[in-house]
C-alpha cells in the first residue's frame, strides 16, 4: 500500500531574463537558494531529517556539473549526511525530480525530500567536442549549449532533429493555428502575468534574489543588478521577461523567426531565461516533523511520448494519463498549468482537450511571459498548482509541460 504524498511548501526565484539580473549568478548558487528558503520556512524540521535531494537540470555541462543536486544541497549548509542526485529529462527536469520524490516517498523509500529545479542560461557554456585524430591542423567548432540540438547522431531522421522553432510551426500547421491567434495568446500570458504581480499572487512562492541571500558573495559574477528587474547584475525581485506594456500591434510587427513565411516570432515563444524552483515533500510523519499545513496532495503522475518533431503535443497524453491514474477529469480540474514553451505549441494541446475549460489554464500568465528556465520550469508549475489550490481551499490541479525529442509529462495534486 502507498502512502499519502504532501507537499509542505513550494519556492521558486523570480525568473531572470537571458543576459539580464541574474546571469551573474551560477547556477549551482540559484538552486542552494531555494534550497536553503524551504529550511528558513520550515524551522522546525531537522535538515537531518531529508532522505534525499533530487533535482532537475537541462544542461549539466558548464557550472552545475558533477551533480548540482548535491552541490547545492552542500550550499544551502544541509548536512554531508544528506544525498543529492540530479535528472534530465530536458525541460521537463524539474518535474521529472518532482516524479521522482514522490515515488520514493510513496512506496516508503523516503520521509522527506528535496525536490526541484535549476537552470542558468546565461551561463550555459560552448563545448569543444574531442577531435577524431590527434594534432588537428584545421579549426574546431564550438557548439552552445544553451538550447536544442547539437552535435546530432547522424543516424537521426532529419525530421526528427528540427529546431523547437520548426517543431512549432509544424503544430501550428497540423491545427490550423494562424499568426493572429499567436500573438492574441502571447499578449493574454503577459497581461495574466502582470495582472497577477501587480495583485501579490506570487507572493508565497517567489523569494528574490540578491547578494546577501547568497552568503555575500559566492556568485560567479559581479554585476550591479537592482532587484528591479533590469540590468545585468545579483539581484532579482519579480520575474523579469513579463511585458505589462505589450500589445497585439507591438506583437505583429515581429518578424517569424524560423521560416521567412512562418508564424512563430519571439513575441509569441517563450524567451530564454535562468532561474530556480524547488518543493518539500513528505509523507505524513514528515508532515508532522515540519508542523505545518501542507500546500496539496500529489495523486497521480504520467509521462508519454510522441513524434520528436511533435514535441508540443506531448502534453496531450500525459495529462489524459494522469487524470485517469487519479481517477478524475478535465471538468474536475480547478486550475491546469500548461507550460508555455510556444503560443502554437500551448494552442495545439487545447485543441485536443476540447473537453477542459481553457479559463483554468493558466491563470497567472505562462511561460511566454513568466519564462522558461528549462530545469526549472517543471517544479516551477507544480508549485505553483500547489499554491493555487492552497489560496483556493480545496480542488484538484494538474501540471503538464512539453520535453524537446518527443515527451510530455505531467502531475495531478488535490486539496
Amino acid at each position: 500500500m502507498t502512502r499519502d504524498v504532501y507537499i509542505v511548501d513550494a519556492v521558486r526565484t523570480p525568473v531572470g531574463r537571458y543576459g539580464g539580473a541574474l546571469a551573474g549568478v551560477r547556477p549551482d548558487d540559484l538552486a542552494a537558494h531555494v534550497l536553503r528558503a524551504l529550511l528558513d520556512r520550515t524551522p522546525v524540521l531537522d535538515p537531518a531529517r531529508i532522505d534525499d535531494v533530487i533535482l532537475g537540470n537541462a544542461n549539466g555541462a558548464g557550472e552545475e556539473n558533477r551533480d548540482v543536486a548535491r552541490m547545492a544541497a552542500l550550499l544551502a549548509g544541509v548536512p554531508v549526511t544528506v544525498p543529492g542526485v540530479t535528472v534530465n529529462r530536458l525541460c521537463g527536469s524539474g518535474m521529472e525530480a518532482v516524479i521522482q520524490a514522490y515515488r520514493a516517498v510513496a512506496v516508503g523509500d523516503a520521509s522527506v525530500v528535496l525536490a526541484g529545479g535549476v537552470e542558468s542560461m546565461s551561463r550555459a557554456p560552448w563545448v569543444l567536442p574531442k577531435p577524431d585524430r590527434a594534432y588537428p591542423a584545421g579549426h574546431q567548432q564550438l557548439h552552445s549549449t544553451t538550447l536544442g540540438w547539437r552535435m546530432v547522431n547522424p543516424r537521426m531522421p532529419a525530421e526528427w532533429t528540427v529546431s523547437l522553432g520548426e517543431g512549432a510551426e509544424l503544430v501550428a500547421e497540423k491545427h490550423a493555428i494562424g499568426r493572429e491567434a499567436q500573438d492574441a495568446y502571447a499578449l493574454a500570458s503577459h497581461a495574466k502575468a502582470a495582472e497577477a504581480w501587480a495583485t501579490g499572487a506570487f507572493d508565497a512562492e517567489v523569494v528574490p534574489v540578491d547578494g546577501s541571500s547568497l552568503d555575500g558573495g559566492s556568485l560567479g559574477g559581479t554585476g550591479t543588478g537592482t532587484g528591479t528587474g533590469t540590468g545585468t547584475g545579483t539581484g532579482l525581485d519579480r520575474d523579469e521577461s513579463v511585458r505589462a506594456d505589450t500589445s497585439l500591434a507591438a506583437l505583429a510587427r515581429l518578424k517569424p523567426a524560423f521560416r521567412p513565411d512562418g508564424t512563430v516570432t519571439a513575441g509569441n515563444a517563450s524567451p530564454l531565461n535562468d532561474g530556480a524552483s524547488a518543493l518539500l515533500i513528505t509523507d505524513e510523519a514528515g508532515l508532522r516533523a515540519t508542523g505545518r499545513e501542507p500546500l496539496a496532495r500529489i495523486t497521480a503522475s504520467a509521462v508519454s511520448g510522441i513524434e520528436p518533431q511533435y514535441f508540443g503535443l506531448g502534453p496531450v497524453e500525459a495529462a489524459r494519463r494522469a487524470l485517469t491514474r487519479a481517477g478524475r477529469t478535465f471538468g474536475d480540474l480547478a486550475t491546469l498549468e500548461l507550460n508555455e514553451a510556444f503560443a502554437a505549441q500551448a494552442l495545439g494541446c487545447l485543441a485536443e482537450w476540447p473537453e477542459l475549460d481553457p479559463a483554468v489554464v493558466n491563470p497567472y500568465g505562462g511561460a511566454i511571459a513568466l519564462g522558461h528556465p528549462l530545469g526549472s520550469s517543471g517544479s516551477r508549475l507544480a508549485g505553483t498548482v500547489a499554491h493555487q489550490l492552497a489560496a483556493r481551499g480545496s480542488g484538484t490541479g494538474l501540471a503538464t509541460l512539453c520535453i524537446g525529442v518527443g515527451q510530455g509529462l505531467a502531475l495531478v495534486l488535490e486539496r
